[in-house]
């Protein structure tokens, strides 16, 4: 079979041609900077922007094809806008929203491996073209008794592929973040670990009628209820769930009051995880969020759960509260324990460590030292912003012999910069409630 027809009728490559496809690209890059630097020669005033919009396209291009926890790493990039230049966060935004869908016959075929029966015979009726394709799996609208579902099938090979996505992932990934390697080693294994948790189905399922049973009470928020008889390990079923997405309501001009309440509502759906529950909807993208009739919230995808261990987190939110009256010797105990600093520090090393983590974990905790708190407030993400730089450009980190922080941080860190981040675009002023310990 050639590979035309093989790319024709989306089947999946093997790994050898997963690497090549990488491979391929890392040669494209290679061949925009050449030809960067040959117009520069031409163009002296030329800056990197074109470039950046090259190298963005061949990657997403790429990573697009391989589908999986490849196209799910760069769906994690876009969503810390001080991560990447501008061009790759436009053009990995897109795996927020949509990826190259797979072909019905293969859609058939995993129906009738968990089901021994075709999606037609299940269901009254079924979109033969997914609705909406993402990283992971594709979604495909369908009925039954005059009710609605979404389907959620994920694509063949996806688990079995992530250990070796990621080692081809990791060459782009230290390039594009700016991250020494022990940094990225020190948090590949937490990566792999959710990555692989998202290709189990089954967990899925459990884990969102859990959390969304634990949420129901929050006021704007809705769920959509699962059905587990007509689930497996590689499919998802669950209400279809009617509304806009987050760019698409935007895009609508909802007026501030409208925004402040679906603001409140991801505020408050993210408190009750983090503090009651102890374990968060780690995936806070514009995608898994529907926006309904009336300003409610939909929540329709738990596939990333981070639980939360409790000495991590009576430690990191410590270090959050306004005034941080604790004494040296705990404090010093808290830096330890969430991996800032270690007896392999030098004195100089400890305190620079110690300052640096104490200014980037009170920044982030400035929506907790009000009541109220304006997310429209560009300068406060510009200091995040600027405070990013500082530490992927310092030497002392760069030559640091060592990764800093704990792996717990990475989902912790990345669900309340993406929170906020959502905050931002809605522009909402929210009232920032907090366990009483906290205030």
């Amino acid at each position: 079979m050639t590979e035309k027809v093989k790319e024709q009728q989306n089947i999946p490559v093997s790994k050898v041609q997963r690497a090549a496809k990488f491979i391929s690209t890392g040669a494209r890059v290679g061949g925009n900077y050449m030809k960067h630097y040959a117009k520069k020669v031409v163009n002296p005033s030329m800056n990197k922007d074109d470039l950046h919009r090259n190298n963005a396209t061949d990657i997403y291009d790429s990573l697009s094809e391989l589908k999986g926890s490849a196209l799910k790493v760069a769906q994690m990039m876009a969503m810390d806008k001080n991560m990447l230049p501008r061009a790759y966060q436009d053009k990995f935004t897109m795996a927020q929203y949509s990826a190259p869908p797979l072909s019905y016959p293969l859609v058939v075929k995993t129906f009738a491996q968990y089901f021994k029966a075709g999606p037609e015979t299940l269901f009254d009726t079924f979109t033969p073209s997914a609705v909406n394709a993402a990283s992971i799996g594709q979604v495909h609208r369908a009925s039954k008794d005059g009710k609605l579902f979404a389907v959620k099938i994920q694509y063949p090979g996806v688990a079995s592929s992530v250990r070796s996505d990621l080692k081809l992932v990791k060459p782009f990934a230290l390039r594009l973040l700016n991250m020494n390697e022990r940094e990225l080693d020190h948090y590949m294994e937490e990566v792999e670990e959710k990555l692989l948790e998202e290709t189990d189905y089954e967990l899925e399922v459990r884990r969102s009628k859990e959390i969304s049973a634990a949420c129901s009470h929050i006021e704007n928020l809705k769920f959509p209820n699962y059905y587990e008889e007509l689930s497996s390990p590689r499919i998802i079923t669950m209400d279809w769930m009617e509304g806009l997405h987050l760019r698409e309501w935007l895009a609508t001009a909802p007026d501030q009051a409208a925004k402040n309440k679906v603001g409140q509502a991801l505020w408050n759906f993210y408190h009750h995880q983090v503090h009651e529950l102890k374990q968060v909807h780690a995936d806070p993208h514009p995608g898994n969020f529907i926006i309904q009739e009336e300003n409610k919230l939909a929540v329709i995808d738990f596939g990333c759960v981070k639980v939360i261990p409790e000495e991590f987190y009576q430690g990191y939110f410590s270090l959050i509260k306004k005034d941080l009256l604790i004494r040296e010797e705990e404090l010093n105990q808290i830096f330890y324990n969430l991996e800032f600093i270690s007896d392999k520090d030098s004195e100089v090393e400890k305190e620079y460590f110690k300052s640096i983590f104490k200014e980037m974990i009170s920044l982030l905790g400035k929506p907790f030292h009000v009541d109220r708190f304006d997310f429209a407030d560009d300068r406060y993400f510009q200091q995040i912003f600027a405070l990013g730089d500082k530490i992927s450009n310092d030497k002392m980190f760069r030559k640091s012999k060592q990764a800093r922080g704990s792996r717990h941080g990475l989902y912790i860190n990345r669900t309340y910069f993406g929170l906020y981040n959502l905050l931002n675009q809605l522009q909402a002023s929210i009232d920032t409630t907090k366990p009483d310990w906290l205030k």
